[in-house]
């Protein structure tokens, strides 16, 4: 199905990258159309773009201001070429009719030796342990942006039942914790100080610099995740 077109503003982020967006929020339509753009962006080969980075409702746009300085007319800045050659881009169509998304399951073990929010959580929700958890691994959730670490994914939205701030003091998270914040469920790919309320972990690897795509998620992709014991996250 054809999304309708959105409105967004352009501005400068420093002197050598912009930011394009399309509303500052967290909205399917608004992130199908992002990663759309992403894509082709990626694909024009625009001259001296660097790099094109999606958000949750926005594109940041790095170039390179030196390359470029020999288009630039007398009077204009690298980012009034930028954000010209832009806004002609996105006055066109894509060119991608469907939106090519993967399905990638993640087994997650909810143990709460291996969960050290999961029963606060629940008494906090008036929830046993294994109601909050048939609650999570009910949907399945769209991967909005890879951000914050890399190969760390936020994704939405949880159930309604299972919204829950982030903490106020961040603690050290293992790799692998499975954790909310607000209306996002995400997976810490690495040991961090983290304020995400942790409910469960994962034996899977979401960051290997080694493979050919070192991030298992990507934005754009579907996440649904399945419960396993103890004995099944040791021996995965």
């Amino acid at each position: 199905m054809k999304e309708p077109p959105l409105s967004y503003h352009i501005f400068p982020l420093g002197d050598s990258a912009l930011t394009v967006d399309f509303g500052n929020r967290m909205d399917e339509a608004i992130n199908r159309q992002v990663i759309a753009r992403f894509h082709q962006l990626r694909h024009q080969q625009l001259p001296g773009l660097v790099e094109v980075v999606p958000a949750f409702s926005s594109l940041a746009v790095y170039y390179d201001p030196v390359f470029i300085r020999k288009w630039v007319k007398e009077g204009q800045t690298a980012f009034d070429y930028v954000s010209t050659l832009l806004l002609e881009l996105l006055r066109t169509e894509t060119g991608i009719q469907e939106e090519q998304s993967r399905l990638v399951r993640i087994p997650v073990c909810y143990d709460p030796s291996l969960a050290p929010d999961l029963e606060e959580m629940a008494q906090a929700k008036e929830l046993s342990a294994e109601q909050l958890t048939t609650l999570h691994t009910g949907r399945i959730y769209r991967v909005y942006m890879l951000g914050f670490l890399p190969g760390f994914a936020y994704m939405g939205e949880v159930d309604e039942q299972l919204m829950t701030p982030r903490k106020q003091q961040p603690h050290p998270v293992r790799p692998g914790s499975v954790g909310i914040a607000g209306r996002q469920t995400g997976i810490y790919p690495f040991a961090s100080p983290g304020g995400w309320n942790i409910i469960g972990r994962t034996p899977v690897q979401l960051f290997n610099r080694n493979r050919a795509l070192p991030t298992l998620l990507q934005a754009g992709d579907r996440v649904q995740f399945y419960a396993i014991d103890k004995y099944e996250f040791a021996h995965y």
